[in-house]
Order: structure tokens, then C-alpha cells, then sequence
């Protein structure tokens, strides 16, 4: 499973991805209190969808932030579905560290795209009964 990360203004951010046929998982994690607080679907046509999950007090998770960035970086090379999950906690986070998740994202993003240009994602086509066939009587 090939990880990726960046670190910038005291945290870091990690993807690992997990090639599952011909879609990708992308599990996005961070800080000091990794967890999943968005999970972000797209196919290389279609848009992105994201569900936020609730966090402790009630707000919704603001991970989506660095998650959708690494969809976008990946979107145009995929060659089926892609899940993108994202959490990532900094205790006492900073402005600074705000400002630079979203860079950090779309740095991982590039990453993944640099890794999947030489380890290009395979997988045999499946077969289906075509009209009038059934499947054999056992």
C-alpha cells in the first residue's frame, strides 16, 4: 500500500492509497488526532459528493477541505470510482496551519498522481451474461 506525506508549519498529512480493480481508497490522515470526518466519491465524469460526518460538539467536520483537494489533483487520471476519507485534528491548531491545509492537500494529490503515472492502475474488464444468455442450471 504506497503512502504519501507532507509535512509544513509543525504537523503532518498522510494519504495512503489502496487500489481496489480499477478504483482507488484514499485515506487522508493528520495531527495529533487521526480520524474520518468526510468521506469524498468521484469517477473521473463525475462530480464529487461529499458526506460530513458529525464531530465531537456537534459541528460537522471541516476535513472535506483537504479531501476534495486531493479528489481533484486524482480525478483526471482515474479509471473507475475513487472514496477519498479525510481526518485530520491539530491540537490548538493555528491560522497558519489552517492556511497551509489546503496546499498540503493538493501537494499529497500531486503525489498520488506522479505515483499512478508510473504504476499505471490494470484491471481485466468483467464479463456479463449478454442478451438471452442465463447462467447454467446446476
Amino acid at each position: 500500500m504506497p503512502q504519501f506525506q507532507v509535512t509544513q508549519v509543525g504537523y503532518t498529512m498522510t494519504a495512503e492509497l489502496t487500489v481496489v480493480g480499477p478504483d482507488l481508497l484514499i485515506v487522508v490522515t493528520g495531527g495529533t488526532h487521526p480520524h474520518i470526518g468526510d468521506v469524498t466519491t468521484l469517477t473521473r465524469t463525475t462530480p464529487l459528493r461529499t458526506v460530513k460526518f458529525p464531530s465531537h460538539d456537534g459541528r460537522y467536520h471541516k476535513d472535506h477541505l483537504v479531501g476534495e483537494r486531493v479528489a481533484h489533483q486524482v480525478q483526471p487520471t482515474l479509471t473507475g470510482s475513487c472514496t477519498v476519507t479525510a481526518g485530520i485534528h491539530v491540537d490548538q491548531i493555528t491560522q497558519a496551519q489552517i492556511e497551509a491545509s489546503g496546499k498540503m492537500g493538493d501537494d499529497l494529490g500531486r503525489q498520488i498522481v506522479a505515483w499512478l503515472r508510473t504504476h499505471p492502475v490494470t484491471a481485466p474488464s468483467p464479463v456479463y451474461y449478454r442478451d438471452g444468455q442465463q447462467p447454467p442450471q446446476v
